[in-house]
């Protein structure tokens, strides 16, 4: 696996917290990040079906534009009994044409889940991945999970997304009431980057 061996990434998002929060884990390792927006990149059309696929259309894009290294991710939420949806798709259920409505989402999960009869614990995963792509068209890949189930009603006001109808395993509370600072320990994210540092800046 290629070492990251510069000390300037490109983060192809335009969330500005995102931004920062990935800033802040490689800051150890001397290397200043850069977003999308800054360079007046625009989002490619996401059009593959897999995280991996949707990550990688981001980091290359990026990658090919700027002449730097470029870091992706792309996640959701992946539910048993709805045969893996909303998946990559997972933002999309929240569109309401002028904004995105979690609210209205996770109450269409539950639905689902009560129209499909399935049985409990309704078994998701909270899946995210990342890819680091060089100019030169090599990519490594990092794939991040956290198990957990649906649980209704809705619980907390922490977090974003999801995170109220999802129980991590090993835990009483959904994201939704969790610390920050404990989900971003724990989270699927957390996860693929320990292994992105792992690989590529240890």
């Amino acid at each position: 696996m290629r070492r990251f061996e510069g000390d300037r990434l490109l983060v192809a998002t335009h969330n500005r917290g995102k931004l920062e929060e990935i800033a802040a884990l490689l800051a150890p390792y001397q290397v200043t990040c850069v977003g999308a927006s800054e360079l007046g990149l625009e989002e490619p059309d996401e059009t593959e079906d897999s995280f991996v696929g949707n990550a990688r259309i981001k980091a290359h894009a990026a990658a090919r534009s700027t002449g730097l290294p470029a870091l992706a991710d792309d996640s959701g939420i992946c539910i048993d009994a709805l045969r893996g949806a909303p998946g990559v798709y997972t933002a999309d259920w929240a569109e309401t044409g002028s904004r995105r409505d979690f609210v209205a989402a996770m109450t269409r999960t539950w639905e689902e889940l009560e129209r499909a009869s399935a049985p409990e614990p309704r078994r998701a995963q909270f899946c995210c991945t990342l890819v680091l792509a060089w100019p030169d068209g090599v990519d490594a890949v990092f794939e991040g999970v956290m198990p957990g189930r649906i649980v209704w009603p809705m619980r907390g006001e922490q977090g974003h997304g999801y995170d109220p109808i999802f129980q991590p395993d090993g835990f009483e509370i959904t994201f939704g009431e969790m610390d920050r600072w404990e989900k971003n320990r724990i989270s699927h994210r957390a996860d693929a980057f320990r292994k992105l540092i792992s690989g590529c800046f240890t």
